[in-house]
């Protein structure tokens, strides 16, 4: 009997568990645009484009290879506005045995799954996503026992398993595993950015913009100027880009930020290794590769494999290993509203109005502009966390709920109690002064903390030092902080509360 094989838009993969040992001749592949996914938040409209074009592109080279696609473009009218909608249909009256799918990104979407069999009447079969490295229970495994789970010991796990970047006697290459102390100048303009890859819209592509202009008109950001690759080959095309172009210098200014630069020396390859188009495995492959044959420096090349094969391993482990509960967590208490800045970019701090208009227009920003700007205000300031993580994920084209809420509600609010992060990536405007070149464009004075024009982050640093307290002062490595704050005269402390309390009290006026 034949199966019904589905295919989710961030699964868009010819390896696809899902797919492994089908028959062309029988089964049936089912790829659909739903209401229910593209609208259950404000996506920006470049993500819409990308998902749904590359998603179209995909149903047709399975077509070409000989698979059976039934395949549902968005249509607000559409009979079937869910995944369950179009599966029952094609489930009328055929003769399907049982449905087949490889695990998907998204713990709401996973506990629809599971009731998928009673509801429709058929056995599902969910099978393991074999594109990330270590499997779910891979991690748990590693997980289970330790008192604390940090990046840094798992990376190394993950460097042994793939053999990356190691010796044959089993060494980090470099005799250090993290080079990331190399990897923190601020840029000035020399050696000069590259231009960012980039792909013109075919015919598939600019039909799916003018949809989305027509019917996400309300949805955040633009599609204007759209140069995203939507297919493997074009994506493998991006990376090749960014060995030649980008990675060199990648690692020495990886944390800087630049006023007129939107990319700098940065891959923008996440959007496509997380919708299938690039294999993780093979990008950090191809990056070592680079340095073996001397096309960049280890610093650099192993600053990126950290990223995806540390980091973005890492926080989908912690994701399924402590869903559905890790989403509610709010260890800080925060409960400030998210000014509305963040939609429209309108604001006078240079740092936030240069982030979010970079997201506005490319639905990317760097992991430093996420984290240390548009994320260290959100911490400082105290806002929710359940609405930062819907920014978040709204507004990024790499953007899914297993990658981007541990990233935000763990590490850039750390909302769940040092749970991901040992402390608190807060921070005042010497450290976006340090690592960009906004702060000399600013309406506010970085210098200053106190008067009428003084960077808000200034006096919402201590503010927040101040209000965790409980939190914080027995934190070994935020000890020096507070010795900070308590050195500082009474006079002073009252007069930066007493600023930070205007700005929280004003805070969509900023």
């Amino acid at each position: 009997m034949a199966n019904l094989i589905l295919v989710l838009g961030d699964q868009l993969s010819p390896e696809l568990s899902a797919l492994e040992n089908a028959d062309k001749t029988r089964d049936r592949i089912v790829m659909a645009e739903v209401a229910e996914e593209a609208g259950y938040t404000n996506h920006h409209k470049k993500k819409l484009v990308l998902l749904f074009s590359a998603m179209r592109h995909f149903a047709d080279q399975l077509r070409d290879q000989g698979w059976r696609v039934h395949y549902q473009h968005y249509h607000p009218d559409n009979p079937h506005q869910t995944l369950e909608a179009v599966l029952a249909d094609q489930l009328v009256n055929r003769d399907f045995e049982r449905v087949i799918t490889t695990e998907c990104g998204e713990w709401c979407l996973h506990e629809q799954i599971q009731q998928w069999p009673e509801r429709l009447g058929v056995p599902v079969e969910i099978r393991p996503d074999t594109r990330f490295i270590a499997s779910k229970d891979e991690f748990a495994s590693w997980a289970k026992g330790r008192k604390q789970l940090r990046m840094d010991f798992f990376y190394r796990e993950m460097r042994r398993k793939t053999g990356l970047l190691m010796t044959p006697d089993g060494d980090p290459e470099g005799g250090q595993w993290n080079f990331d102390a190399d990897n923190r100048k601020k840029w000035s303009g020399k050696p000069p950015a590259p231009a960012p890859f980039r792909m013109e819209p075919d015919t598939i592509t600019r039909e799916v913009i003018e949809l989305v202009d027509t019917l996400f008109a309300d949805h955040f950001g633009t599609t204007d100027d759209f140069h995203f690759a939507v297919t493997a080959e074009n994506a493998q095309a991006a990376l090749e880009h960014f060995l030649d172009f980008g990675l060199p210098c990648f690692g020495d200014y990886q944390d800087a930020i630049s006023d007129n630069e939107d990319w700098l020396f940065h891959s923008i390859l996440s959007p496509y290794i997380n919708c299938g188009l690039l294999d993780p495995l093979t990008v950090c492959e191809a990056a070592a590769q680079a340095w073996y044959s001397g096309r960049a420096p280890l610093n650099a090349v192993e600053g990126f494999i950290r990223q995806i094969l540390g980091w973005r391993e890492f926080v989908r482990g912690i994701y399924w290993l402590n869903m559905p509960g890790y989403a509610r967590e709010n260890r800080l208490g925060n409960s400030r509203s998210l000014p509305w800045f963040y939609w429209t970019g309108d604001t006078k701090m240079r740092c936030m109005h240069k982030a979010i208009d970079a997201t506005q227009r490319n639905a990317y920003a760097h992991h430093i502009q996420r984290l240390m700007v548009t994320g260290n205000f959100a911490l400082l300031a105290g806002i929710k966390p359940e609405e930062i993580c819907d920014w978040y994920l709204a507004v990024y084209a790499d953007a899914y709920d297993w990658v981007e809420l541990p990233n935000v509600l763990g590490m850039v609010m750390h909302a769940d109690g040092g749970y991901l992060g040992s402390k608190p990536y807060a921070a005042s405007g010497k450290y976006i002064q340090r690592m960009s070149d906004h702060c000399k464009h600013c309406h506010y004075k970085v210098q200053d903390a106190t008067g009428d024009n003084a960077c808000p982050f200034n006096a919402l640093y201590w503010h927040f030092i101040d209000r965790h307290r409980d939190d914080f002062a027995n934190n070994p490595r935020m000890g020096m902080m507070y010795r900070n704050w308590d050195r500082q005269k009474p006079e002073r402390r009252q007069a930066l509360l007493a600023r930070a309390e205007y700005l929280l009290a004003n805070i969509d006026t900023l």
